[in-house]
């Protein structure tokens, strides 16, 4: 099964009080790269969820955003200050005590006093807060890879029948050169007749030009190593991702061979073919581009 480059995934659960959202996108890129956006707490997760991606993940620019959102009072203490406290009642008192006034102070009038409370977050079990965020992250990585799976099978149709529409151009080349063959030995025959006039054509001579345009001008390996690679794509298709640099390779070499029967054949039928060769290996090269 191959893997599109392009994808994307999310998750999100409520653990422990807190709710954790996780999105994972991805384009093209030749190797992996990641990047990522959190709150600054959750920093220290970076590098286990970048490691977590790239062991399904091996091509691709790759973003992963992660959001926490507390849903209870778990992560928050809320503590007196005592000092405080007996500051504001020892106030309070001697105040009572000068201007003769009755000191009928309680624990809710005092908590409104400034600065009566502490209110800080509670420390983290940042073991426990890992595998919680990872197994929301495990879930986007799943929802991701599914999408790329979906996307790799159209990839994979679509580079399968240009690769048939490539094959059947490559048949009509080797039909053609077979027949530019002949033509060139009748026409090389006629123009020797024309020169010669009365006298007899040298049949071994004419035989002897014609073997050497056919040598010149043969694209039999070209077209024997263009089958070949198409059987080879054939073939990768069928394997799992990732095998988007291997086709990359063979790519550049369906080109080559596509270029060499250009340049050694001047035919206006085969140069017209060998146009549309290279406009399916371009296309090609456009969709193999997505693959992992």
């Amino acid at each position: 099964m191959i893997l599109s480059m392009t994808g994307f995934g999310r998750a999100q659960k409520v653990l422990n009080g807190r709710d954790i959202t996780v999105e994972i996108k991805s384009v093209n890129s030749r190797f992996f790269e990641y990047s990522s956006r959190m709150p600054r707490s959750c920093s220290f997760l970076d590098d286990k969820l970048k490691k977590l991606l790239n062991e399904s993940i091996s091509r691709g620019k790759v973003e992963l955003s992660l959001s926490v959102q507390s849903i209870d009072a778990q992560d928050t203490v809320v503590e007196p200050n005592l000092e405080m406290a007996r500051g504001y009642l020892e106030a309070i008192r001697q105040m009572s005590v000068t201007l003769g006034v009755l000191n009928d102070v309680t624990a809710m009038s005092l908590a409104r006093m400034p600065d009566i409370f502490t209110i800080r977050k509670a420390e983290k079990d940042e073991e426990q807060f890992w595998q919680d965020v990872r197994e929301v992250a495990q879930q986007a990585v799943e929802n991701f890879l599914a999408m790329r799976a979906a996307e790799g099978v159209k990839l994979r149709e679509d580079v399968l029948s240009r690769l048939d529409t490539l094959e059947q151009y490559v048949g009509t080349v080797e039909e053609s050169s077979a027949v530019r063959v002949q033509k060139y030995t009748e026409k090389l025959y006629a123009r020797l007749k024309a020169v010669l006039e009365d006298r007899t054509v040298d049949d071994a001579r004419v035989l002897t030009e014609a073997a050497l345009f056919a040598d010149k001008t043969a694209v039999d390996e070209e077209t024997v190593r263009l089958r070949s690679h198409i059987a080879q794509y054939r073939d990768m298709l069928s394997m799992a991702s990732p095998i988007g640099k291997k086709l990359d390779f063979l790519t550049q070499e369906l080109n080559r061979e596509t270029n060499t029967i250009g340049s050694k054949c001047s035919d206006v039928a085969i140069t017209r073919v060998v146009v549309e060769m290279k406009g399916e290996i371009e296309k090609i090269r456009e969709q193999i581009q997505n693959i992992e």
